[in-house]
């Protein structure tokens, strides 16, 4: 007989209070890393917003503290102190404490808000070393300090003050998180953000965490115009079809429906989506109901007004899409999101009432601006007729490759492994480079495709453009998954695509080059984790026989420093290139699993990767400019 099993009510744990967030925190703030840390600043930042959308609150200040704890304060209605009905404790406590515990459920309290699950301010205090809650309320200043999501004594009344609303100041607990450093970029990014989505509110950011002696940085945001001063942010380094964005504000059905848009000469769509003021960065229904509408109305417009020459059928979402920054922000009662961190909106009812408001409110601006409505349209038409040169240009090497009846490019040597998980596509510079790697590559595993130089600057160019280069045309054919509408990751052929390229200014170039492709053509393969960076070293240091290796200058010089100290007399050599290293010490520094040092590259903010590729690699040359005229002094070459 099988041993009996050892399960029974002793192996059943019942998590109580907030234990349930310390234990698993992924499952309540996505993950413990950087992106989690920040996370808590939001949870706590969106309930002051939520009292601003309510109407209650015109001023949030945040300040980043010495000590590493951050505080938020608004001027907002101040969260209940009175003894709760069924909790039997303050209803502070009750709701820094009680998972699901909130003011947002019965819509009495708030009409619209955008944390819903009552586990936003329990996270931040569960997931905080300590925190320290003061309210300002109906004439008196009370506080309650917690630790670990413990509240340490009940709220006690500490003072008189005119003031309203709370505040709340927390350190995030590094037995949780990996990283604790408060990122000053980021936490301004999301204040700006809300200030822009809440016309009106105003925020104040000071960071205190500066040398003796030094002012603490301040920023102050405010914007009356709203989300029409943010398309016009987004768009701040473009040349734009129109002065002034689109701009409408309705409701129906107790759904409010905001949108700004704006065309610029990009090729490229950017569309911010909002749901009660948080980042639906996967869209939802509001962003189909705004497609719906635009590709429609721009439509009936065309036709009605004969300016479709040329286009066989009517124009597609894409076509009219092409150059678009848009902010589509909507209102909703009761919200219903994909998952806690809200990254969908699927309310069913919202893609029509989206669609109706946007269909009238654009059609009529339309009629009102017939030359922009010109412009937009015949950027639209020459976008269709491109798409329709780049699927005969993308036919035609689909035509090529079946009659040659090889899939794979010449270049290309594979590896012999057929299981994606383990192959690796080496992507190098150079026919040198590329050759030392095929000799020194472990041939089981690791494929090389050697690059001809620089390769074409894909962010530059339309499709049809791109697809006619051979560079282009052999990276996507070793990668198998298909571009465009035939994008399928589940095909790609290795799992680790890694860009090795030499380790001086012109190396970085090409990087940045492949890079530049790979974002704008195969982003689901950056987003998913598939794409590295290879560090090839900078610098060879022979002590008699022995071989040391050194990625920049200061690792170089901190060994010097060592080995001077002993006596021993080094030789340093400096790598011109890739193409330099036999296989032996390909193999050695930049392909051997155990030696080598990769870089992950991933997508931390879409938005801002967006805007960074734009102006680096667009066609607008001020942009890139200023930024070098900016930054230049701060460049260290080769270390």
């Amino acid at each position: 007989m099988p041993k009996k099993s050892e399960y029974g009510a002793s192996n059943i744990q019942v998590l109580e209070g907030l234990e349930a967030v310390r234990k698993r925190p992924a499952m309540y703030i996505g993950s413990t890393d950087s992106m989690g840390l920040h996370h808590i600043f939001t949870e706590i930042l969106d309930n002051s917003v939520d009292e601003a959308i309510a109407g209650f609150c015109d001023n949030i200040w945040v300040t980043l503290n010495k000590d590493g704890s951050c505080t938020v304060q608004d001027n907002g209605r101040g969260i209940p102190i009175e003894t709760h009905p069924q909790t039997k404790v303050s209803t502070l406590e009750t709701v820094m404490t009680n998972l699901h515990a909130g003011g947002k459920f019965d819509g009495s309290a708030y009409k619209v808000s955008g944390g819903l699950h009552g586990v936003g301010m329990k996270c931040t205090n569960a997931l905080s070393e300590w925190v320290e809650t003061v309210v300002y309320l109906d004439g008196g200043e009370y506080r309650q300090d917690y630790k670990r999501g413990a509240p340490q004594a009940p709220v006690k009344k500490v003072g008189n003050t005119r003031k309203t609303g709370t505040k709340h100041t927390f350190l995030p607990d590094s037995q949780i998180f990996t990283e604790t450093i408060w990122d000053f970029k980021k936490i301004l990014t999301k204040c700006r953000q809300h200030a822009y989505l809440t016309a009106g509110l105003r925020f104040t950011l000071k960071d205190n965490r500066v040398e003796k002696g030094e002012s603490p940085k301040i920023f102050q945001l405010y914007f009356e115009d709203g989300i029409k001063s943010y398309v016009q942010f987004l768009n701040l380094d473009e040349r734009s079809v129109s002065d002034e964005p689109f701009y409408m504000n309705k409701s129906e059905d107790n759904i409010w429906v905001e949108v700004a848009m704006q065309y610029t000469d990009s090729m490229d769509e950017n569309v911010m989506c909002y749901t009660n003021n948080i980042n639906n960065p996967e869209g939802g229904t509001h962003l189909a109901g705004f497609r719906t509408a635009l590709t429609s109305t721009l439509n009936v417009y065309a036709q009605s007004n004969e300016l479709l020459r040329g286009v066989k059928g009517t124009l597609s979402g894409d076509d009219v899409r092409e150059g678009l920054t848009a902010v589509v922000s909507v209102k909703v009662t009761d919200p219903q999101f994909e998952g806690q961190t809200k990254i969908k909106l699927n309310n069913p009812e919202v893609k029509g009432v989206v669609s109706k408001l946007v269909r009238e409110g654009f059609l009529t601006y339309l009629k009102e601006n017939p030359s922009i409505a010109k412009n937009v349209i015949g950027k639209a038409v020459l976008a269709n007729k491109a798409k329709a040169a780049a699927k005969a240009a993308r036919d035609a090497v689909i035509r090529k490759s079946a009659l040659e009846s090889s899939a794979l490019p010449g270049k290309l040597a594979d590896c012999i492994s057929n299981d994606p998980a383990e192959c690796e596509l080496y992507i190098v510079e150079g026919d040198s480079a590329g050759g030392s790697a095929k000799q020194g590559r472990d041939r089981h595993t690791q494929a090389v495709l050697p690059l001809r130089g620089k390769i074409i600057n894909t962010h530059k160019y339309r499709v049809d453009r791109v697809l006619g280069n051979n560079e282009f045309n052999n990276i996507t054919t070793a990668l198998g998954v298909g571009i465009g509408d035939t994008l399928d990751t589940s095909k790609l052929r290795y799992h680790k695509i890694i860009i090795m390229s030499d380790a001086d200014v012109d190396g970085l170039h090409i990087t940045t080059l492949v890079l530049t492709l790979l974002f704008r053509f195969f982003r689901p393969l950056i987003e998913q984790g598939y794409i590295y960076v290879a560090q090839p070293p900078l610098f060879k240091v022979e002590i008699g026989k022995k071989r040391y290796y050194f990625i920049n200058e200061r690792e170089k010089d901190a060994f010097l420093t060592k080995t001077k100290l002993s006596g021993k007399k080094p030789v340093v050599n400096r790598f011109k290139g890739l193409g330099e290293m036999d296989p032996e010490q390909l193999w050695d520094t930049t392909m051997s699993p155990e030696d080598r040092v990769l870089k992950q590259v991933f997508i931390e903010d879409g938005q801002e990767a967006e805007h960074t590729f734009e102006m680096l690699m667009g066609n607008e040359v001020p942009p890139r400019k200023r930024f070098i005229q900016k930054y230049a002094n701060k460049a260290i070459l080769d270390v």
